[in-house]
């Protein structure tokens, strides 16, 4: 394949990844989080009396820095910029998984980068292979990704850039890359390599002088560490349910097992990566239960380990289509079913009979794929979510929802604060927020930062259990300085509302 067809090749199929299967959302994760923090930051006249703005945790990532500039340079809004960067690193994420296939050999290397493509959803820590939003994540991991592709064909500097914008846009989904990435450079003696990442470390020092330190040998307070439980239990592994930990335990076997069929077959650079990668992922549940359960260090819940595990999903798949791929060339049918059929139960959030029994039949039409057309492989895409009934995020956003937004960003001041009492944990405060870019006194979501500041937990603490238990007391939350509350229709108040619509009912306070 030609260069320009595989760039053209490798953008399609994060279109498609885009638009259809595994898909994207804007507003219903963590970009509830970033995208007022980028808008406060554009205009600090916006949302300069929400919770989030005032405490906000993009100090170590260019993340901000990226958005912004891009939007100078555009003039689109933050969700056009933000969509394109996270298509494009799709797409370089893409050719990575091509690259590491064409390393081991494979004479589909194609085939496997669209089954690697459909993404995997790991279960505990919450974090996917390809993330649904452009949030630093889901821009770092298929850079990560080209990287260890670009390493995996042995071009050590151009994986080591790779890397190192992966690290600029979120170092935590960098550092197992760069764990295994140095030991590899220190055994084939190469120091070139070291320099981009040299580079990056001081960017980002650089960009992050003058924000407020985080401590970073402290130790997490009772009361962070209870809010933590309720609010980000995904940190912590003692309340996993036990089915999760064997999860993680299989597919480190189905690993294990492709590993061993393949390994003859795989460069060392790529072997280090398919193994080294995994024990990493493995090794994050009991060294996250060490340092976060029994130390309390204040930094695990901000680089969260245990979603490493992403590297033992990712590899299971990558694996077990190379090995599927392989068999079905030499004709080993039943062989070639049986890894396909792993890469492509890999892909899905449960184990349900129906998306099971898609995924066989997908096994044995990738067979054929293998042998014939790999062009087949594009089949899952449509298979996984409309036979297997596979829905990977709600629909959050509604026309009703729209319309209050509106009202609020044309019909009341800039520095309103709403609060939404009878939402409970419900994402709609959010999306209002960044929509409306009017504050909001405080929500469930928001409340995920708790894992990054002290002050930030005490203050939702505070806030929380005061304003959102029913029912609605408009007089307490005027002395508290909200402006206007709303409630579900069904919860509406007496009198005169001062926006209503077939949801909500907007009640002025002051």
């Amino acid at each position: 394949m030609s260069r320009p067809a595989l760039a053209a090749a490798c953008l399609a199929l994060a279109l498609v990844t885009f638009f259809q299967f595994p898909g994207h959302t804007w507003l219903q994760q963590d970009t509830q989080i970033y995208a007022p923090i980028l808008e406060h930051q554009w205009d600090p006249a916006a949302l300069r009396k929400d919770l989030l703005s005032q405490q906000p945790q993009v100090a170590f990532t260019l993340y901000d820095e990226a958005a912004r500039g891009l939007r100078v340079v555009s003039g689109m809004d933050f969700r056009v910029v933000l969509e394109i960067q996270q298509v494009l690193a799709r797409a370089l994420g893409i050719w990575g998984l091509y690259l590491m296939a064409l390393a081991a050999g494979s004479r589909r290397p194609f085939l496997v980068a669209m089954i690697c493509a459909l993404g995997a959803t790991i279960i505990g820590p919450q974090v996917l292979t390809f993330e649904y939003e452009p949030s630093p994540r889901g821009i770092a991991i298929p850079l990560v990704m080209c990287a260890l592709g670009l390493a995996a064909r042995e071009r050590y500097v151009a994986a080591a850039v790779a890397g190192a914008a992966a690290f600029l846009y979120h170092p935590p989904s960098a550092l197992e890359f760069w764990v295994v990435f140095g030991l590899c450079l220190v055994w084939r003696r190469r120091a070139r390599p070291i320099l981009p990442i040299a580079a990056a470390v001081a960017v980002m020092a650089v960009a992050a002088h003058g924000h407020a330190p985080q401590p970073f040998f402290g130790r997490i307070p009772p009361f962070q560490e209870q809010l933590q439980r309720m609010r980000a239990a995904y940190n912590w592994i003692s309340l996993w349910p036990r089915p999760v930990i064997w999860r993680h335990l299989a597919l480190f076997a189905v690993v294990l097992a492709a590993y061993g069929r393949l390994r003859r077959e795989i460069p060392a650079t790529l072997r280090a990566f398919a193994l080294g990668l995994p024990i990493l992922g493995i090794l994050s549940m009991p060294l996250s239960w060490l340092l976060l359960e029994r130390l309390r260090w204040t930094l695990i819940p901000q680089l969260q380990p245990m979603r490493a595990l992403l590297f033992v999903a990712l590899m299971a798949q990558f694996l077990t289509a190379l090995a599927g791929a392989r068999a079905a060339l030499d004709r080993r049918f039943a062989e070639s079913a049986a890894w396909f059929f792993a890469a492509y139960l890999a892909s899905l959030p449960a184990l349900d009979a129906r998306p099971v029994a898609v995924a066989l039949l997908l096994a044995l039409l990738a067979i054929f794929a293998a042998r014939s057309a790999p062009v087949l492989g594009l089949a899952a895409f449509v298979a996984i979510p409309l036979l297997g009934g596979v829905v990977n995020y709600p629909r959050l956003h509604t026309p009703a929802l729209a319309r209050l937004a509106a009202w609020a960003r044309s019909s009341t001041p800039r520095d309103a604060v709403f609060l939404f009492p009878d939402a409970g944990h419900a994402l709609d405060p959010g999306i209002f927020r960044a929509e409306a870019l009017r504050a909001v006194y405080v929500d469930w979501k928001g409340g995920g930062q708790v894992n990054y500041s002290a002050n930030f937990a005490a203050e939702w603490q505070r806030r929380w259990p005061l304003t959102m238990t029913p029912p609605a007391d408009p007089a307490r939350d005027a002395a508290l300085g909200i402006d206007y509350i709303v409630l579900r229709e069904a919860h509406r108040l007496p009198g005169a509302a001062a926006f209503e619509n077939s949801s909500y009912a907007v009640y002025a306070l002051r």
